[in-house]
């Protein structure tokens, strides 16, 4: 269901005092029959009458309330940290809105994600469980890059949101994976604007058909989690509308979700919830979005300056918010007219929401269903990075020494508001013990044993938004270590990353190994190989790491990013074959942090020393700073490609248990210039049945233009060895267009464009080209962003 919101309030209220008036009922009975009397008044009110338009109820609903309540109503009912959020109707929901009982305007219902929805799953003087399901993470549901996957997800999401009561459902996160530190990465999908925004628009879809509201997330350049609330990010316009907006664009453009939330940075230094020129001019004004905006919780510093900007919705509401907003009211430095503005947006989602439909919620979600589901997407998500001498798939009923503590206690997601409270996590040993392989139980007993110990010597966390540091590394003998070798037929390895909100990472033992983790891999090797047995390892993660170091010493490489609670399960039916991996890097893998663009300036410079912390619930602490995006528009692959540095692994790579091969590539011509559409056929060319997700690049001319860029990706049915399935992708002017700061439009500049069709960024298989005589404005833009302070970018010239 989508939100129509084709008229302005102001023109509603025009028609309104022609037409929208009171209808009186012919008598009582038929009344009854034919509304609910929200207000209590006997009467058929404009906004009671589901008949009439949107806009006329939305007009006549605002002209109804006092200034107070419009004020209540543009902000949340407010925080509370032990019960994580301010919903009484569902514990554990990140907040609500107020209601207005007079008028029959309820409390909407807003739940944290993106991995599943955020609920308490214990209620006071309830027996009952209320548990969610944990699927994989943005970053994995990427890698499958299968679009009808995102949807099927978001559908059992959505369904878990309405059947608790819920009306928004705080998720997807859409953020660039700008730099492989970034705390929440695993929240975000890609490097690449074009497939986050395509993964995005497809999960809210299926969120969406449900009859709730998706709220894409966190608008914009929202990179880090260092001093999140005092970041100012500076970023050139052509990057941001390139790179950093482009995501939003295409998702706003493929699904006009019910919401956007804002971020906490400022951006050029403005808040973004504070930035009129974002939020009013491009959201609303270019893009043509329909829905409500609403904050990150407790973002900006100026409520009044929030509303002026068409940031719709403060979150989570705060005392001082609303007087901050009655002062500029009544002062003249805003508009009431401004907070009507924004209601509209709200009252448009409101009466669309099962809560205001008295929708007659359950409370009991198919949470088994739901568990097929995210084992099929965690397992669609893996990505094999590494398989000499087909070492996997391991068949029949071998014995499998498992390694690492991650093997035991696998991590589902990250932590924060993006973690899920699931009934279940199905760890490796627990997915390969449902396969045909066998765990060693001796080496199982001894973890299990180390990590309980170790787990007990823990301090209770601080709050549900703590990372605890993982725990220390069980480090078996050699002599342990030797008798495993002698005893099994293969060594698994897994090595494990978490991290969540308000800190992120740093290089030293998280990015690279620690020497705990190098060591064990060298043991292992070494004793297995001297016994002719391979060794495998998995990365039980979510987000990047180093690899090149250690990667020679494995036999295999597996990726299963954080899979959710099927993740065990999951990567088991990679492991033994029962499913054919097709994932697909969403994000690339450096040979060192080193070689990143932004390793010099992530995650920012303190411009002051002085500790600021959040005035409302102290959780958030950090310093004024700011991020020179001084990458450009060469972020991730882009900067590999221009400045000629070799990634570990590169985007889009993945390998398979099969082989396919690319057909030659045809370009069909459109009707107008700069149209076209590219087909390729791709048969399955070894002895198993697989997927394929091949991807288009296209290289452009000009200068300072990106090698390639990409502009399409699909994925294949299962194909059977020898069977062969044709895709076709439809190009458009945009999609061949580069900003054009100067011109202040979407350019497609005169000239060969050398389209790319390949398995991986770095291994392209099959070529094309099309040619422009003339360039072709694609789409011009009427506003100008706020500058940059000056940048030194990156140049290829």
């Amino acid at each position: 269901m989508k939100i129509n919101l084709k008229k302005t309030v102001l023109a509603c209220a025009i028609a309104a005092l022609a037409g929208c008036a009171n209808e009186q009922p012919a008598d009582a009975a038929s009344t009854t029959a034919a509304f609910r009397d929200l207000n209590g008044n006997g009467q058929k009110d404009v906004y009671e009458n589901a008949s009439l338009p949107v806009e006329q109820r939305v007009a006549d609903l605002i002209s109804r309330l006092t200034l107070d309540q419009k004020i209540k109503l543009v902000t949340g009912t407010g925080f509370r940290v032990d019960n994580i959020g301010g919903s009484e109707k569902v514990p554990g929901a990140a907040g609500s809105t107020f209601a207005i009982d007079e008028l029959g305007i309820p409390a909407l219902v807003l739940a944290d994600g993106p991995a599943g929805v955020r609920i308490s799953p214990e209620r006071e003087g309830d027996e009952n469980k209320y548990y969610a399901t944990a699927f994989p993470i943005a970053t994995l549901l990427a890698s499958s890059w299968d679009k009808e996957l995102l949807n099927a997800v978001g559908t059992a999401m959505g369904e878990e949101v309405k059947e608790y009561g819920i009306d928004l459902f705080l998720a997807p996160g859409m953020n660039i994976h700008y730099n492989p530190l970034g705390g929440r990465n695993f929240e975000y999908y890609s490097e690449d604007p074009f497939l986050s925004g395509n993964m995005a628009a497809s999960i809210v879809n299926g969120i969406e058909s449900n009859g709730v509201g998706a709220t894409i997330k966190h608008f914009v350049a929202n990179s880090g989690e260092t001093s999140r609330m005092w970041m100012d990010s500076h970023v050139n316009e052509r990057a941001l509308r390139e790179i950093y907006l482009r995501g939003f664009e295409i998702a706003v453009e493929q699904a006009q979700p019910w919401a956007i939330m804002t971020s906490y940075n400022k951006l050029n230094g403005v808040y973004t919830s504070q930035d009129e020129k974002l939020l009013t001019d491009i959201l609303r004004g270019e893009w043509g979005f329909e829905g409500l905006v609403m904050t990150d919780w407790f973002a900006g510093d100026n409520a009044a300056a929030q509303m002026q900007a068409g940031n719709d919705l403060i979150m989570p509401g705060m005392p001082d918010q609303r007087e901050n907003i009655k002062q500029a009211v009544e002062s003249g430095k805003l508009e009431e007219a401004v907070l009507d503005r924004n209601l509209s947006k709200i009252f448009t989602v409101m009466l669309s929401s099962p809560t205001f439909n008295e929708y007659e919620y359950s409370n009991k979600p198919d949470l088994k269903a739901h568990a097929e589901v995210a084992r099929r997407a965690a397992a669609e998500g893996v990505i094999l990075l590494k398989n000499e001498q087909a070492t996997l798939p391991l068949t029949g009923a071998q014995n499998v020494a498992a390694f690492g503590n991650t093997s035991y206690a696998f991590i589902a997601g990250g932590t924060g508001s993006g973690d899920v409270n699931e009934a279940y996590t199905v760890s490796l040993v627990d997915g390969l013990a449902n396969s045909s392989l066998k765990v060693d139980a001796a080496l199982q007993a001894d973890y299990e044993a180390f990590m309980k110990a170790e787990d007990a010597k823990r301090p209770p966390k601080k709050n549900f938004f703590e990372l605890q540091p993982p725990l220390p590394e069980y480090t078996p003998s050699d002599a342990q270590i030797a008798s495993m070798a002698e005893s099994n037929d293969v060594a698994l390895i897994t090595i494990g990353r978490n991290s969540g909100e308000f800190q992120d990472r740093i290089v030293d033992n998280d990015f690279d190994l620690n020497a705990t983790e190098q060591d064990l891999i060298n043991r292992v090797s070494a004793a297995f190989h001297a016994k002719g047995k391979q060794v495998v390892v998995a990365l039980n993660i979510g987000n990047v790491i180093e690899t090149a170091s250690w990667r020679d010493k494995a036999d295999a490489i597996v990726l299963p990013w954080q899979g959710g609670q099927e993740a065990g399960n999951a990567l088991a039916d990679v492991l033994t074959g029962k499913v054919n991996p097709s994932g697909k890097l969403a994000t690339t893998f450096p040979v060192k942090y080193a070689d990143l663009a932004s390793a010099s300036t992530f995650p920012g410079s303190p411009t002051s020393e002085e500790d600021v912390k959040d005035p409302y619930i102290g959780l958030f602490v950090g310093k004024e700073s700011q991020l020179d995006y001084n990458d450009g528009i060469y972020v991730g692959y882009r900067y590999y490609d221009a400045f000629n540095v070799k990634p570990a692994y590169a985007f889009g790579y993945g390998l398979s248990y099969t082989g396919f091969d690319y057909g030659d590539a045809t370009v069909k011509a459109g009707k107008n210039a700069g149209e076209f559409t590219v087909s390729v056929t791709i048969t399955n060319s070894g002895k198993v049945a697989g997927k394929e997700a091949v991807q288009l690049y296209i290289s452009a001319p000009g200068s300072e233009k990106p090698v390639k860029e990409l502009k399409g990706f699909e994925k294949t049915n299962e194909l059977a060895p020898g069977q062969s399935q044709t895709l076709e992708f439809a190009i458009t002017p945009k999609l061949l267009a580069s900003f054009n700061e100067a011109q202040r439009a979407w350019v497609a500049d005169a000239g060969e464009y050398n389209i790319h069709v390949g398995a991986a960024s770095d291994n392209i298989q099959s070529g094309a080209s099309y040619s422009l005589d003339s360039p072709v404005v694609a789409e011009k833009v009427s506003v100008a962003m706020n500058p940059a302070p000056r940048l030194r970018e990156l140049s290829v010239q």
